[in-house]
């Protein structure tokens, strides 16, 4: 084990040793030789250079960025201020090589970094560490309009300033500096946008406004952006309570769920910039970005117990060669309508004040103050109705539908007679209706200072060394509630109150007609009592999570020559001393409430990076990379708090390995999180070539292959391990029980383990289609593909679930043309089948495991280039073209238990964008 940190180590140590050699040879006429011949170089390359507007811009802009960067990163550029290429951020991230996007109704809002979830990954705005509208630490791209970003840099190689960075990679989202531009620049843009499914349509818009501007002397710059969307976002959802064992061995459906859903995303955005440059001295930027999101989500529809539930399982079933039963009768069925209402209010506010000083030629001092904050308001409310008759009791048919993507049902009872509806436990469950109020807050702070030098000192061009102290608190609340009409003692259909609604078509899942009304105005009417609910699941979701982090930092660049080749990069190492702590409850028999707990714990990593790129023939790019990367633990295991109990009889035999004794029972035992959690840790490599060229025309393309490897240092899993619970509170057993003598006992908690590695390729081409044949000017393909390959156990030594958010296979496809104004462009993106983390009962996070996916999007621009309208452009987008569902199935036996199924329609933008 320590020969393979050391690899690392000795990777870094060689790679310097091998630039220093040749460097060291150099005297001062090779020196300027060779900036005069970079002189030379560029202005041939302006000189040569073609003026490209729209796609092919962005394309462009994008093949510079990664072209010039010393770390392997992927990159997207906006066509037009204020016009990335998608509708969503995420989609466009979402194209590059090794990278993906997971669904969140109906849009992309996750991003998948080489095979890790959005928790692996850290995104800053402008280089700036974000705060995140979630229970951890995945940032929800949604939440940024793409309207106000200029550009997107996705850092999968890390350098040594890069604070805050991730084990996946690093996204970092860009705005406007005025002071690039020459000149003011006005901006609008709006749209139409439609949602269809199946015969339903909704409409909304998309509005943005950019001003940019300078002013005295082009020493003071302004930037202004202004977002608004009102999007809708109709569905439908076919969904199974889960799979249990059936009558002689076989496996059941344990209950259903058929919904029609009828969300609407309302966000508006505003990004502001202040940079004053009043001389060569100093430079100061003040950045602003705020994002309001509202969702809500407005469910109507039906849910059912089967073996769970009353029903009783009739003979004559069908079972396949699995055992899973897919044709069957029941009777005795307890349908439950409901009207569910889950809003959510997100509100982001991030602040950044940098100031540049060049104090002499050679020192420049760079001071940054950020704050990004975080609130998020969502509301769970359930509501339920029982058909009055037959006790509320029914026949039902099932039966796997042929695409065996979800089960089809055939009821027996009718829900159109608004007379024979009632408010009520309809399906025994305690309780008329539920409620429940989550809150999180993120509050983010940080300062960093740096200094800056240049240097002539052998490959060694410039030191950069500081330090940067960030403070970040996380919290989470839960309220949750039980709706009774009187006090939910009754049981099944044991108090009714008349039905407020009326009868609409439903026309889904085998369902007509249903009945249906407001919940939200049911709940304000006062027909429900609020009982508060006390219980262990729920104090397990009231947590904060504090963190400060102190970074200090070095990195020195490199640009020398090995022989005749040139070699750029970078080398450093960044130090980080963290304290972590965590305020929460703990909770046992008799104490569902909890009692208040705090924990802290100290520690410290260091984490040494190398970039190199090796230019060994023109403008073809050897480069290499090896870093020892991190991602902190997500909050909700870092949280304080456990439940405890006893276990009395039948207790497993444990050791402590503290202290080799043998532990039987009694004895103590719990589940809970753990604050003294240390990151995930990998030594990474990274090794990429990239050919890069301009055909005849002028037009920028290029072609890549690149290979990485994580090997795991450390990872995180739940397991057993020895505690010694003395001095916490402990539950009182009944008299009786045996009683454990000594403090020693166990805790299912999440732990550090190690050993695991994650390996990719990834391959990119980039082509416009005039180098095969000149008349194909304008025509280009965009392509990437990658194939990644993991042996971590995410659930520990011995388990085989794959990580969340790895699919194997992951790639994309986008055909272009632009030309005379006028440009279309066609996308395809495709992911294998995933683990994936999603909101499941009662909003709470659950991993499930999801079908692949092909999601398609075109797009039509016109542009004005000339006369009246120049400035002015005309543009139709379709995304989801083939309404690609979002399903989720169980592994045991994938073709035959669907469990999830949801269906979005596809969206047309229609509108246009004048620039003046």
């Amino acid at each position: 084990m320590k020969f393979k940190r050391n690899l690392l180590s000795v990777a870094l140590a060689s790679a310097a040793m091998m630039v220093a050699v040749p460097a060291f040879a150099q005297d001062s006429s090779t020196d300027t030789a060779k900036d005069e011949e970079t002189a030379k170089t560029a202005d041939t390359t302006n000189v040569g250079k073609v003026k490209v507007t729209g796609i092919r811009r962005a394309i462009e802009a994008s093949i510079d960025a990664k072209q010039t960067n010393t770390s392997i990163v992927e990159a997207i550029s906006a066509e037009d201020i204020g016009k990335l290429p998608d509708a969503s951020i995420a989609d466009s991230i979402a194209r590059l090589p090794g990278l993906t996007a997971q669904r969140e109704r109906g849009r992309a809002a996750q991003v998948n970094i080489r095979g890790f979830n959005g928790d692996f990954g850290a995104t800053t705005l402008n280089g700036r560490e974000q705060a995140s509208t979630g229970d951890n630490r995945g940032v929800e791209f949604d939440q940024y309009p793409s309207e106000l970003l200029s550009s997107v840099v996705v850092y999968k190689t890390p350098n040594a300033s890069l604070v805050g960075q991730g084990l996946s990679g690093t996204v970092d989202l860009q705005t406007v500096r005025p002071l690039s531009f020459k000149e003011r620049v006005v901006s609008l843009n709006a749209r139409y946008d439609q949602n269809k499914i199946r015969s339903q349509k909704e409409s909304g818009n998309r509005i943005s406004a950019t001003y940019i501007d300078q002013f005295a002397n082009n020493t003071f710059g302004v930037m202004v952006a202004l977002s608004h969307m009102d999007s809708p976002q109709p569905g439908y959802q076919n969904e199974v309570w889960g799979f249990t064992g059936g009558p002689n061995n076989t496996t059941v459906l344990g209950g259903g769920k058929l919904y029609k859903f009828d969300n609407n995303h309302k966000r508006d955005g505003v990004a502001a910039t202040l940079q004053f440059r009043p001389n060569d001295v100093w430079e100061s930027t003040l950045d602003w970005f705020y994002s309001k999101f509202d969702k809500t989500e407005i469910k109507t529809g039906m849910e059912f117990g089967t073996i769970w539930g009353t029903g009783v399982l009739q003979p004559g079933y069908t079972v396949n060669s699995a055992g899973t039963i897919t044709k069957a009768s029941w009777t005795n069925v307890h349908p439950v309508i409901r009207m569910d209402s889950n809003p959510i209010e997100d509100e982001l506010n991030s602040i950044g004040f940098n100031n540049k000083f060049k104090l002499t030629p050679e020192w420049t001092l760079n001071t940054d103050l950020s704050m990004s904050k975080v609130k998020r308001k969502f509301r769970v409310l359930e509501t339920y109705v029982g058909v009055g008759s037959n006790g509320g009791a029914t026949t039902m048919n099932m039966e796997l539908d042929p695409s065996g993507k979800f089960y089809n049902y055939v009821l027996g009872a009718q829900f159109n007679n608004p007379t024979d509806l009632v408010l009520t436990d309809a399906g025994g469950w305690g309780q008329d209706g539920y409620l429940k109020d989550f809150g999180v807050n993120d509050d983010l702070k940080s300062i960093r200072i740096n200094a800056i030098r240049t240097l002539n000192w052998g490959p060694f061009t410039g030191i950069d060394f500081g330090v940067n102290l960030t403070d970040r608190t996380k919290e989470k609340t839960s309220l949750e509630s039980k709706l009774c009409i009187t006090d939910c003692t009754g049981g099944m259909f044991g108090v009714t109150a008349p039905f407020p609604g009326t009868i609409q078509d439903f026309n889904f899942g085998g369902i007509g007609q249903l009945g249906v009304y407001d919940a939200n105005e049911i709940l304000d009417s006062g027909v429900y009592n609020l009982v508060r609910k006390y219980d262990k699941d729920i104090s397990a979701k009231n947590w904060s999570v504090d963190e400060k982090l102190t970074t200090f930092y070095v990195k020195a660049d490199i640009d020398t020559d090995l022989g005749s080749m040139p070699l750029r990069g970078n080398v450093g190492v960044q130090h980080v001393r963290i304290t972590q702590g965590s305020d929460a409850y703990s909770t046992y028999d008799g104490n569902p409430a909890g009692s208040p707990i705090r924990e802290e714990v100290k520690y410290s990593e260091t984490l040494p990076a190398l970039n190199l790129s090796l230019e060994f023939m023109p403008e073809t790019y050897a480069r290499f990379g090896a870093a020892r990367q991190m991602a902190r633990p997500r909050m909700d295991q870092l949280k304080a708090g456990m439940d405890v109990n006893a276990c009395v009889t039948a207790c497993p035999t444990f050791t402590d390995t503290n202290t080799g004794q043998t532990i039987s029972g009694p004895y103590w035992q719990a589940g809970g999180g753990n604050t003294a959690l240390k990151p995930w840790m990998a030594n990474a490599y990274d090794l990429s070539v990239e050919k890069y060229f301009s055909t005849k025309n002028g037009n920028r393309g290029y072609i890549g292959a690149a290979w990485f490897y994580k090997d795991l240092l450390s990872y995180i899993y739940n397991r057993d391990v020895a505690f010694d619970f003395a001095g916490l509170p402990l539950p009182t057993l009944p008299q009786g029980t045996p009683t454990p003598t000594g403090t020693i006992g166990k805790i299912n908690q999440p732990v550090n383990g190690e050993g695991g590695t994650i390996r990719g390729v990834e391959l990119t081409a980039s082509l416009p289609l005039d180098l095969l044949w000149s008349p194909l000017n304008g025509f280009g393909l965009v392509g990437t593909y990658s194939d990644t390959s993991s042996s971590i156990q995410p659930n520990g030594p011995g388990t085989s679930e794959p990580l969340s958010g790895l699919s194997k296979y992951v790639s994309n496809l986008t055909a272009y043309y632009e030309r005379g104004g006028f440009s279309i462009r066609w996308s395809r993106r495709t992911r294998s089948a995933f683990r994936g983390e999603t909101r499941g009962f009662g909003a709470d996070y659950q991993t499930i495991s999801i079908a692949p996916e092909v999601v398609q999007d075109a797009q039509i621009n016109y542009s004005f280039n000339s006369g009246s309208l120049k400035g002015l452009s005309l543009y139709l987008q379709v995304s989801n073209i083939g309404d690609e569902p979002f399903a989720a199935y169980n592994d045991t036996d994938s073709a035959n238990r669907p469990e999830k199924y949801f269906e979005y329609g596809r969206t047309t933008l229609a509108g246009f964008s004048y620039k003046f």
